[in-house]
């Protein structure tokens, strides 16, 4: 079975260490971290991800931004971005552990891995709903 691809961006080492242990001991994730989100865009055309997890607060360049960056390209328009955020808290979270604002969703650091794969696993369904859907109408 073909993995799923996951970029972890974030400027804190040991942040992006956890989450691609975490996830990739599931069995179901290659995941790649990237320190310097100002390389994103270049890190996003290599490693062609299925999908991105983006810290917000980041020196030299915000979260948005990147995220902004990648999506615009035509190429990860339909990349689902979620973000792993200290900006959220926990309790902000709730239960579910993350929140909706827009488009994106917001995980409140410290996640628990339960937390972060549902999150995933959730995103990624929905991408490959909206990508057979498109295929569908496009053959129509």
């Amino acid at each position: 079975m073909k993995r799923s691809r996951i970029l972890v961006i974030d400027d804190n080492l040991n942040a992006t260490r956890i989450v691609k242990l975490s996830l990739e001991r599931t069995g179901s994730y290659e995941v790649r971290e990237l320190n310097d989100p100002t390389q994103s865009l270049e890190a996003a055309r290599e490693f062609r991800p299925d999908l991105i997890l983006l810290d917000v607060c980041m020196p030299d360049i915000e979260g948005s931004e990147v995220a902004e960056k990648i999506t615009s390209d035509p190429d990860f328009a339909a990349t689902p971005v979620v973000f792993l955020t200290s900006i959220v808290t926990p309790r902000e979270a709730g239960k579910t552990g993350s929140i909706t604002v827009g488009r994106h969703e917001y995980i409140a650091k410290p996640a628990r891995t339960q937390i972060i794969v549902a999150c995933v696993q959730k995103h990624l369904a929905q991408a490959r709903q909206a990508s057979l859907s498109a295929e569908c109408v496009s053959h129509s």
